[in-house]
């Protein structure tokens, strides 16, 4: 089936729900199939992922025709008690690509 990421097994770093709420701080406009192609994910997969960081108050949307707006709350803190404290936005410093080193690593890049 076209479009449908390959499984991927083994661990890793980051949860789905990180990546998918660093997506949108790089692109607040961003479309929930490129969400899903960036992060290699289901298109289903990405709107429960939306659904969960709504309902637990890390992201709203405001919608604009056809177009979402995401709002991330950048001081909701993280869930985990071992991150007590940590604000959603600490997480998303390390993750987020700033402008500059997207345009570095583009330009690396053969």
């Amino acid at each position: 089936m076209a479009g449908v990421p390959e499984p991927h097994s083994g661990w890793t770093f980051i949860t789905s729900h990180a990546r998918v709420l660093a997506a949108i701080a790089d692109d607040p406009n961003i479309r929930i199939r490129d969400i899903a192609a960036h992060c290699r994910l289901t298109e289903r997969a990405v709107a429960r992922i939306i659904s969960d960081l709504e309902q637990a108050g890390y992201l709203s949307h405001t919608r604009v025709g056809r177009t979402n707006t995401y709002r991330i709350a950048p001081d909701k803190v993280l869930r985990h008690p071992a991150e007590a404290g940590l604000p959603v936005a600490s997480l998303l410093s390390l993750l987020v690509q700033d402008e500059t080193r997207r345009t570095m690593t583009s330009a690396a890049q053969p």
